[in-house]
């Protein structure tokens, strides 16, 4: 049998920052350089340039001496926000009361709770103008065996009535409740993704470690965008399970969901 070697260094860093153009992280103010890459991923400067020299190769970035490195045009496009319109609605009623669990029976530690200028991948998701203020916070949650959840949430300003103080408190579904918002719907996407060095401290992991990946659009009755998250999960601690119908007409049936559950340890 084969043995299965480690990738290196610089292909497992080539990987993070791969999945961190693709979600469009670096389109405002372009890659940092390589100094402090370095520090970020604790590696020496060639293992940087290895990796920054494969992200060329596949047309992700353009390098120019005093200008940076700055994403190149569709570098984003793969990983966009979800479209309502392409995704299929979850039962809000179990995806809001699962979300709501979680946060009532895990501990929260706020990394970051602060307005930002949206970002164009976050504005287009929340259906406002690139630029405009949101509430960003940045938030761990854990289980007694450990870190569970590396969860960012943007909220536009005009609902956004919480303080940092809330938010280690009470669930943020909960906090926008208490602000007048009633949920009508929710758009959810997994996927996976890999730890880069910030996440990978928190949840304990090592960098480039396959995580399960969360986007989720809330909307209120209106159909108004009111909280996207991006959550970062390790599935050593966390799955995620529908319950499936068989449904539809006898040349034509199909599974449909009817009931999901969060299973969190």
């Amino acid at each position: 049998m084969g043995t299965s070697l480690p990738l290196p260094k610089y292909h497992q860093i080539y990987l993070v920052l791969r999945e961190q153009l693709q979600e469009g992280r670096f389109d405002q103010d372009g890659v940092p350089g390589e100094h402090a890459l370095a520090d970020q991923f604790d590696v020496a400067r060639i293992t940087i340039r290895k990796a920054m020299e494969m992200l060329v190769a596949d047309g992700l970035v353009s390098r120019r001496p005093g200008l940076g490195t700055w994403p190149l045009r569709g570098a984003s496009s793969a990983h966009s926000a979800p479209s309502p319109s392409a995704q299929q609605k979850a039962h809000l009623t179990g995806l809001l009361e699962n979300i709501v669990n979680m946060g009532l029976r895990t501990s929260v530690q706020v990394l970051d709770s602060t307005l930002v200028f949206a970002p164009p991948t976050v504005a287009e998701a929340l259906h406002i103008p690139s630029g405009t203020p949101v509430h960003k916070s940045l938030r761990v949650r854990s289980t007694d065996a450990g870190p569970l959840s590396h969860i960012t949430t943007y909220v536009p300003q005009s609902v956004a009535d919480f303080t940092r103080e809330d938010l280690e408190r009470e669930p943020l579904l909960m906090l926008l409740e208490a602000a007048g918002v009633e949920f009508g719907g929710a758009t959810q996407t997994i996927s996976a993704r890999l730890a880069d060095a910030q996440v990978a401290r928190h949840l304990d992991v090592s960098v480039g470690s396959a995580l399960l990946a969360v986007t989720r659009l809330v909307r209120d009755v209106g159909d108004r965008p009111v909280q996207l998250l991006q959550g970062l999960y390790r599935p050593d601690r966390y799955q995620y399970q529908l319950q499936l119908s068989r449904v539809g007409s006898i040349d034509a049936k199909v599974w449909v969901s009817e009931e999901l559950s969060a299973q969190f340890h």
